[in-house]
């Protein structure tokens, strides 16, 4: 494995667009700049959303870019068993806790935070003898991640910090000191969509060898609950790279809830895969 091991991880739930052109050329074009590996990732642990031919269509379009990567490629889906093993080992250390709270009953309370809307949730287990009884009335949770027992295994979050090579969507650069309340008690897990994104995307950067992040600086925000995850488990943190989200001529980033033009559709409109990575700033 090279000293620079970065990927492109999307998922599966609709085609992709020229952002995601953007990102994977950014992340190919930096890894090829140091001799460095590029990896493909699948994120499909939504089964609810995830669907086959979007998966197809992504080694297609990635192929007809000019992008290659090692085999096998890795599919979260086939990887569940890990996600468990991670969650379980947050269990044992009393760092995680059930939470009944509905979608709604959160938004609403959101809503009546004393300082303006937020979707920062904190919270605590439950009375036991409340929690047995909604589980026997089999109600639905989510495992979070519990901020203050996180601190207080850590011993605060002080030494928290990460490496932004990039920039964040204010011009965050340089060594970061990571702050895990901006997103609350994150969700690990939930019984609809099984794992989630923050828990297994720590794993599987660790389980590849993941050096350097190259990703849209949407997700920059995620790198706080990312870096404590990634202390609470022992794994290693990447270096981040964040870069600018691509916008179409009205001024909005691409986005596949949004309808953006796919890049099924540019390549049957004749359009080469030249043009494009010219188009989006790169050598033909």
């Amino acid at each position: 494995m090279s000293a620079f091991v970065t990927r492109f991880a999307p998922s599966p739930t609709g085609y992709l667009h020229r952002g995601h052109a953007y990102s994977a050329l950014t992340a190919f074009e930096a890894a090829k700049r140091t001799g460095g590996d590029f990896l493909l990732r699948i994120e499909d642990i939504d089964a609810t959303r995830c669907r086959p031919d979007f998966e197809r269509a992504i080694f297609d379009d990635l192929h007809w870019l000019g992008l290659c990567w090692p085999e096998p490629v890795l599919k979260q889906s086939e990887q569940l068993p890990d996600y468990e093993a991670a969650l379980e080992s947050l269990r044992e250390c009393g760092l995680v806790y059930r939470c009944f709270k509905t979608r709604r009953e959160l938004a609403e309370e959101a809503q009546r935070a004393p300082h303006g809307p937020t979707m920062a949730h904190t919270g605590a287990a439950l009375p036991s003898s409340e929690e047995v009884s909604l589980l026997d009335r089999d109600k639905p949770f989510a495992w979070r991640l519990s901020l203050a027992a996180a601190s207080r295994h850590l011993g605060g979050f002080d030494d928290l910090t990460f490496v932004e090579k990039g920039a964040g969507p204010a011009g965050e650069a340089g060594l970061i000191r990571a702050d895990p309340a901006v997103a609350g008690d994150i969700v690990l897990a939930r019984k609809d969509v099984g794992v989630a994104y923050h828990l297994a995307v720590v794993v599987d950067d660790a389980r590849q060898g993941v050096t350097d992040v190259v990703r849209g600086n949407d997700l920059f925000a995620a790198c706080h609950s990312q870096r404590l995850l990634q202390a609470l488990l022992n794994l290693p943190t990447p270096t981040y790279h964040h870069h600018p989200l691509l916008v179409g001529p009205d001024g909005k980033r691409y986005a596949k809830r949004d309808r953006a033009q796919s890049l099924r559709e540019i390549r049957q409109s004749g359009v080469t895969a030249s043009d494009l990575r010219r188009e989006l700033g790169f050598s033909g």
